[in-house]
Parts: structure tokens; sequence; C-alpha cells
């Protein structure tokens, strides 16, 4: 298993990820139209894998991504008395099913942490799902109080 940084020749396969992953969690989303979906995934995978504010981590076997994790880095406003480093947004993270429960996940969640440590970044921020939670506990997370939110309305 080579567990890296996305390139854009895996873009097909996060394409069809992220279709999997959704539709996994939300069966009425397979009957939006995939080739709308794909322009626009693209072109956002296009932009985030040229930027410096998105990673893009998976882990291959044999050519296939079988597990990926997104990050973006949130920058802070510098504050005096000290170097300010961004946190990051942890979002995306999936594993195709018939590779999960085998510590792929992990593997590739413990390689984030390690190249979050590497770089100084202030902390790492994850919304898991109910399912998730054990996951990212048995990795090191903490739960903490929930964040507020501002959702504008669509009149």
């Amino acid at each position: 298993m080579d567990i890296r940084l996305a390139e854009l020749k895996d873009i097909s396969q996060l394409i069809r990820m992220r279709w999997d992953f959704t539709v996994e969690h939300d069966e009425s989303k397979k009957d939006s139209s995939f080739e709308d979906f794909k322009q626009e995934c693209q072109s956002f995978l296009e932009k985030a894998m040229n930027s410096d504010q998105w990673f893009i981590w998976v882990a291959e076997i044999n050519g296939q991504i079988v597990s990926h994790i997104y990050i973006e880095l949130i920058q802070k406003v510098p504050r005096p008395g000290r170097i300010t480093y961004p946190f990051a947004y942890m979002t995306n993270v999936y594993t195709v099913p018939e590779y999960r429960n085998k510590g792929i996940g992990s593997d590739i969640l413990r390689t984030v942490n390690k190249w979050i440590n590497e770089n100084n970044y202030e902390f790492v921020i994850v919304w898991p799902s109910e399912d998730s939670i054990h996951y990212y506990k048995k990795n090191g997370y903490v739960s903490s109080t929930e964040p507020m939110e501002y959702v504008p309305s669509k009149d």
C-alpha cells in the first residue's frame, strides 16, 4: 500500500469515490446528473491540487485508490508575540467498502497526523458522523464543544 498526496492523474478515481461516498449516505442523490457533478468536481479538484490550501491524501493498492482524506488549511490572523500557524479542516474521509476494517483508514489518518505535527499546524477539526466517532478517538482525536453556525436565509 502506498500512502501519498493525490496527483492530477488521480482525479477520475477521486470523482468516482466522491460520488459513491455521497450515494452511499443518501441514495436519493443517485438520480442526480453524474456528468454535471463530474464537471464541477473536476474543476474543484484541479484547482485544489494546484493550490497550497488543499491536500488530498490517498491510500493506493495496485493502482487503485482505496481510501482518502481531504485537508483544507485555514489561515489564522497573526497575533503579537507568537508565530501563527494555520489549522486544518479534515473532510471527505472515505474508504471503499471492500477495504474497510482492514486498518487502511487508520494508516492514512496516522500519516496525516504525522504530517500535521511535522508542519506545526495548530490543530485539526473534523465533524464526524455518529458511525466514525470511534475511528477518530482510537486515532488520538478528542470530542470538543459544537461550533456555532449561521445559516443565511434562502429568501
